[in-house]
């Protein structure tokens, strides 16, 4: 068994995808005559449930490099293994061909077998999410929109679902939507830091627009709150957060000095408002918490992005401040 060391291939860079995918051709050569039709309970070690994942991890990674080959490869080991009609092998084998896929009319072929698939399994929830990547891929948000309902009546549990909804809903300036979707995700994973900083950034852009533009700003700060006491330090609700306290203190900072402003000024939610002095004092501290990590050496040259986004920010702060 190979030591190849793959977590999951959504999480990796390009440069890490990349170094998977020159991996691919010695793996597989190790590795390459272990099949059984032995259920998966009784795996020897040359037949593994981890065994198989790396497999589906490399044609994850291969795609994404451009290594055809290899990919397929792993296609036929995991449809060798598990069957060409097992439902997780269609999905992949269904990623494969969209990869494969040089223009629209390809595509729509695809689109068409995917709804012959469903028309005899309606219950193929592989299937349907690579015909909601598929309606996304042609532009067809609306169509998009509407298979991924008709999979979350089915599957109300589905968290990856309920993400993709909320941003096509995002997509399409339904922030009222969206802003539902996540909270659905919460129910199932209240403790999701990054899904409360999500919720906070689509309260902070539909503010703009929002008929209580407070109301929207106060709890985006709060979701940016939540999802940093989740996870100390973390950027992202970091950023949110310095941008969302600015945004409030500008919009209530003429004439609230109490310690909290009621919905009678001008918040129809039952938040509160934070007091200037409050505001200022999220807004000082997460200032240093993203100058600390700004200020942190990294091993990549250009920066990651979110410390290149943080040290954007500070650097378009200062310049207001020094007008």
């Amino acid at each position: 068994m190979s030591t190849l060391a793959i977590s999951s291939p959504l999480r990796h860079s390009h440069s890490e995808a990349l170094t998977v995918s020159q991996q691919a051709g010695k793996y597989v050569q190790k590795n390459g005559g272990a099949t059984s039709s032995i259920p998966l309970p009784f795996f020897s070690n040359s037949d593994s449930a981890e065994l198989w994942t790396t497999y589906e991890n490399l044609l994850y990674s291969c795609l994404r490099t451009g290594d055809d080959k290899a990919a397929h490869f792993c296609l036929e080991k995991l449809a060798e293994r598990f069957g060409k009609n097992n439902e997780r092998v269609m999905g992949l084998r269904g990623l494969y061909q969209e990869a494969m896929a040089d223009d629209s009319p390809a595509m729509m072929q695809m689109l068409q077998e995917y709804d012959g698939i469903l028309s005899e399994d309606p219950t193929n929830t592989p299937i349907k999410k690579r015909r909601v990547a598929l309606l996304r891929s042609l532009s067809r948000q609306g169509d998009a929109i509407n298979a991924l309902i008709e999979l979350l009546e089915a599957s109300p549990t589905d968290i990856e679902a309920w993400a993709e909804l909320s941003e096509l809903y995002v997509s399409q300036g339904y922030y009222q939507q969206a802003e539902f979707c996540l909270e659905e995700i919460l129910l199932s994973a209240p403790n999701a830091w990054n899904i409360h900083a999500r919720l906070g950034e689509v309260l902070y852009i539909s503010a703009a627009t929002s008929q209580d533009q407070i109301g929207s700003l106060v709890e985006s700060v709060r979701r940016f709150c939540r999802s940093i006491e989740l996870c100390d330090g973390y950027l992202r609700g970091c950023y949110g957060l310095k941008l969302a306290s600015e945004r409030l203190l500008a919009a209530v900072a003429p004439g609230n000095s109490t310690d909290v402003v009621t919905s009678t000024g001008g918040n129809s939610s039952d938040i509160p408002i934070p007091s200037i002095e409050t505001l200022q004092k999220l807004r000082e501290k997460v200032t240093s918490i993203l100058a600390e990590s700004a200020r942190k050496p990294t091993h990549n040259d250009p920066d990651p992005p979110d410390i290149a986004a943080a040290k954007d920010l500070l650097k378009s702060s200062t310049m207001l401040q020094q007008r």
